[in-house]
């Protein structure tokens, strides 16, 4: 790609979030949505491939259908309150129709199938892009507009989304895959706990951040995109394999690893709200998750299963040292200690 053209595209990614995240007029919002979108499609089909090609098309294709209703639903709610004010969505049309573009946007179930197949699709750095910087502009819209939104359907997405996230993810092969289900089912514990608390769906966002970047820059070390390859991943960097499975477990939400910490508070807020059954199923379908990790980490550091395809032993060069790997890792399973002074924070 020409350097030039690169250096546009990942500034108009950058600034494509920031100007939504800062602006408090729906067309100003609408714009930023439009600039990160544009600017992640070249990026999508920079590999010149098929299947790059398809996963560039679906993108923009259920992106642009879910921008046209955002536009739609602003339009709505100018049309019977006259002001464009973000914070002002008190028209139940159009929080319907927002909740439902910003949940397409998202990839939330039952709107997810975009998802799986446009990171499937592209490279590991742009997966990477896909589900963490792209989903922080509709994520703080959904935010400024929690107060109008309509909670039984913010619950219902959520449960659907965990279960979804689950149970799609317990047969797969494919590493971007699995975390692309990975994302479903954490969404939809953001979303479960948007309307009741946001700043703990903020911060559970930051967690899900951190633990999933980690994973990402781990499978781009070991240059693996199958959980058939990764059984012999422990010949490159042991070290790195043992807090890989760490890192999976942290995503699996088990303690004493940071993981656990957004899981423990948003069950403990679901309790304080007398929503005891809501908290009983999403602490059970996030055992689905569970397995499915534990699958990866089985493959990749415990026993080499017997299979009857070969693959060849691969070699262990020395790997340029990652110093921000190493920050990462150690952000993604040890923050549960320091869990009262980031409540604390503003």
């Amino acid at each position: 790609m020409n350097p030039y053209a690169h250096t546009i595209i990942i500034l108009s990614l950058i600034m494509g979030p920031l100007l939504t995240i800062s602006s408090n007029h729906w067309i100003l919002a609408w714009t930023g949505l439009e600039i990160s979108t544009l600017a992640i499609i070249p990026l999508v089909a920079k590999q010149h491939h098929p299947r790059a090609t398809e996963a560039a098309t679906k993108y923009f294709l259920t992106q642009a259908t879910a921008s046209t209703l955002i536009l739609f639903s602003s339009i709505i709610n100018a049309w019977m309150l006259g002001q464009w004010d973000i914070t002002q969505m008190s028209n139940n049309t159009s929080c319907t129709i927002l909740t439902t573009a910003l949940a397409i946007k998202l990839g939330l179930a039952p709107f997810h199938f975009w998802l799986p197949e446009v990171m499937q699709g592209t490279s590991t750095t742009t997966a990477l892009i896909l589900v963490t910087w792209q989903k922080l502009a509709p994520l703080s819209l959904l935010m400024m507009t929690s107060q109008s939104l309509n909670t039984p359907l913010l619950l219902m997405l959520g449960l659907t989304s965990t279960l979804i996230g689950g149970w799609n993810g317990l047969n797969q092969t494919q590493l971007r895959k699995i975390m692309a289900f990975s994302s479903i089912a954490h969404l939809g514990w953001m979303i479960t706990i948007l309307t009741l608390s946001p700043k703990l769906m903020l911060f559970t966002f930051y967690t899900y951040v951190i633990m999933t970047s980690t994973m990402f820059l781990m499978i781009k070390l070991l240059k693996t995109n199958k959980i058939s390859t990764m059984m012999t991943s422990w010949t490159k960097l042991p070290t790195m394999n043992t807090l890989m499975m760490l890192t999976l477990m942290s995503l699996a939400g088990l303690p004493p690893l940071t993981g656990f910490m957004p899981k423990w508070l948003i069950l403990q807020e679901l309790t304080k709200q007398h929503m005891t059954i809501m908290a009983t199923m999403m602490a059970m379908l996030s055992l689905l998750t569970l397995f499915f990790y534990l699958r990866v980490s089985y493959y990749a550091t415990i026993t080499l299963p017997p299979n009857s395809t070969n693959y060849s032993q691969q070699w262990r060069h020395k790997n340029n040292q990652k110093p921000y790997l190493a920050l990462l890792t150690t952000l993604s399973i040890s923050m549960l200690p320091i869990t009262p002074t980031l409540l604390t924070m503003p």
